[in-house]
């Protein structure tokens, strides 16, 4: 438990002195609220009564002696309820105000934590993100946050009200009746220990809860994401029946959460009522023999009553201590993982990029997730080793300024990943990548990606308008600049049908464009750059053949000042470049222009065939009558 209080003290970092001042406040309201049944207790035995002011506990005759004495409190009698009434709304405004101090101080806190984790989300090496799921992500940076955001506004409070209730609610009730406070507290320990144990049991059910929402999220944003998919498979029902399971479990856990709850408010109920009725029996025994006043159990019933709730809520605290101990445990496992970092002497280069880029004896190999065991408990097969397993094994070439270089090979040969590596979205194991002549791995990330403009494989669109879009390319563009590059990305005579043209909002991922309407998007957002690496993965899978050849064109009357990378299926689309290469199993297999590919045996010129002989029989049959 001490771990976790100190980790959030640590959060409270830059709201202690609103803390302290919700302290102060608190401490101002207890001793309002403390004095109430003194002055009732007081009022009664010697306003009321008769009993001399010699036999009241030194705090009772404290008080008196403030008001006056009895003989003048029993002159003006309604300075008891005036007094009683003042001191209930002082504490009342010092509640308000300790209320306000933590509301204050506890969304401070929130809103910092959600930044720190949205911009350290920001900067996690993609290997990380890999590993990770997006719904239980979105949980921990919500869910969680409201989570620690909820103890710190109530229930460090609380914590601090028990303290104080701690450190002098007892000596009170011992100047009062040192007999009377033993039968007050009698039950006060088997209450604590009690809230104690229910703690150690139900943190690790929070846990439990916390971890099956986190599931249950990951689906819904799943499915919420690929709708469009489900509905065209007609998946519906399948989708349902999978998310049945988590939200079964979610429920299951959640209940057995709730059944722990009610049994602790239940026995705590009953226990505390067990306390004030036997401080009543007690009590009006010992007022019946003469042994004690009215007044004073007036006044012990009145503590009771406002030292039990803080008592039954140590259970409370603890189980919410417990929920936020998880909260925060995942919150700081996020912030925990290493960001991506630059080398202590990466130093971007002092003059403007020319372009050049040099791969030698390249390898990479993808992070794998660990093998289960055999289901009848042997050892999984040894791996391959990674020269045959990696992504990328040994590949080697160079790039020109200005030139063009184009990309080919089947699906899991290592094209995307040599993109990835070139943006230092991962960092190569073995081998080199020179750009400029400078080292890849030695340049800050952050200079290398605002000198490549990129078309991603899977082109992504935010929620905005199509301006912003483009203009994610480069901030300060003005319009005129944004409209040329929607031009050289044949998109711009299509934004202009838009009823609000580039001031058209679009959907999340930009759902309501096609998919060659959203490449072009991307491909105008790349160029608005004007980089001087541009990079294009199969970015114009999604364009009909006439679109292809627009933006061909544009792209090469913007031949040398961009060295661009190309990579596509489409054999059309590489037949422009200046030099093909061809990767299979992460090894270049051909290399060499696309006239020189073509006329020699190998993968290339097997596909040219393909593609050309269907493209030929689909025009035959656009002339067949």
């Amino acid at each position: 438990m001490s771990s976790q209080l100190s980790i959030l003290w640590r959060l409270m970092r830059g709201q202690r002195l609103r803390y302290g001042a919700a302290l102060v406040c608190l401490l101002l309201a207890t001793a309002a609220n403390y004095l109430v049944p003194l002055v009732g207790a007081a009022t009664i035995d010697h306003a009321i009564g008769v009993r001399p002011a010699a036999d009241a506990s030194p705090l009772v005759a404290l008080l008196l002696t403030l008001v006056g004495g009895p003989a003048h409190l029993r002159d003006h009698l309604w300075l008891a309820p005036v007094l009683m009434v003042l001191l209930t709304a002082l504490g009342g405004a010092c509640s308000y105000l300790k209320g306000r101090h933590t509301s204050l101080a506890s969304d401070g806190i929130a809103r910092r934590l959600k930044d720190d984790l949205y911009d350290h989300l920001n900067h996690l090496p993609a290997r990380t993100l890999d590993r990770s799921d997006t719904g239980d992500l979105v949980q921990r940076c919500t869910s969680d946050v409201e989570t620690t955001r909820q103890f710190l506004s109530v229930q460090v409070m609380e914590i601090g009200n028990a303290l104080i209730l701690a450190f002098t609610a007892l000596p009170l009730l011992l100047l009062l009746s040192p007999r009377m406070t033993l039968v007050a507290f009698a039950l006060i320990p088997p209450l604590v220990l009690y809230g104690y144990i229910y703690f150690q049991k139900v943190k690790h059910v929070f846990k439990a809860v916390d971890e099956a929402e986190g599931a249950l999220t990951s689906v819904i944003q799943e499915n919420l994401t690929g709708i469009r998919v489900v509905r065209a498979f007609a998946r519906q029902d399948f989708e349902r029946a999978k998310f049945a399971g988590p939200n079964a479990t979610f429920r299951d856990r959640n209940l057995r959460l709730l059944r722990l709850m009610s049994w602790y408010w239940s026995v705590s109920d009953l226990v505390a009522l067990s306390q004030l009725g036997l401080v009543l029996l007690v009590g009006a025994s010992w007022v019946g023999r003469g042994e004690l006043t009215v007044g004073v159990l007036f006044a012990f019933l009145a503590f009771l009553g406002i030292m039990l709730w803080p008592v039954r809520q140590m259970g409370r605290i603890l189980t919410d201590l417990g929920k936020t101990s998880v909260a925060v445990n995942r919150i700081q496992d996020i912030l925990m993982e290493p960001r991506e970092a630059d080398a202590a002497s990466a130093a971007a280069p002092a003059g403007p990029l020319r372009g050049s880029i040099v791969v030698q004896d390249l390898h990479f190999t993808h992070a794998r997730r660990p093998v289960a065991p055999s289901p009848d408990g042997t050892a999984p097969p040894a791996e391959k080793p990674a020269e045959t397993t990696g992504a990328l094994n040994g590949i080697s070439f160079s790039v020109a300024p200005g030139e063009t270089l184009a990309v080919l090979g089947p699906s899991g040969a290592g094209k995307s990943t040599l993109m990835h590596l070139l943006l230092r979205l991962y960092d190569y194991e073995r081998g080199s990548i020179l750009l400029d002549g400078l080292e890849l791995s030695s340049l800050p990330r952050s200079w290398v990606r605002g000198e490549f403009g990129t078309v991603m494989q899977e082109p992504f669109l935010f929620s905005k308008s199509l301006r912003d879009n483009i203009r994610l390319g480069r901030g300060d563009a003005p319009d005129r600049e944004i409209e040329e590059a929607a031009r050289a990305a044949c998109i711009d005579d299509t934004i202009r049908t838009f009823e609000q043209g580039y001031d058209t909002l679009i959907g999340e991922r930009g759902i309501t464009l096609s998919g060659g309407q959203r490449q072009r998007i991307a491909i105008a957002r790349a160029i608005l750059r004007n980089p001087p690496v541009l990079i294009l993965d199969d970015a114009l899978s999604a364009v009909d053949g006439e679109t292809e050849t627009l933006i061909l064109d544009a792209l090469k009357r913007r031949r040398g000042k961009s060295t661009t990378l190309v990579i596509a299926h489409r054999l059309s689309t590489l037949a422009h470049a200046d030099r093909v290469i061809v990767l299979d199993h992460g090894r270049i297999i051909q290399s060499g222009t696309h006239e020189q590919l073509a006329a020699s045996p190998g993968l290339y010129r097997r596909l040219w065939e393909i593609q050309t002989n269907v493209e030929a029989d689909f025009q035959r049959e656009l002339q067949t009558p």
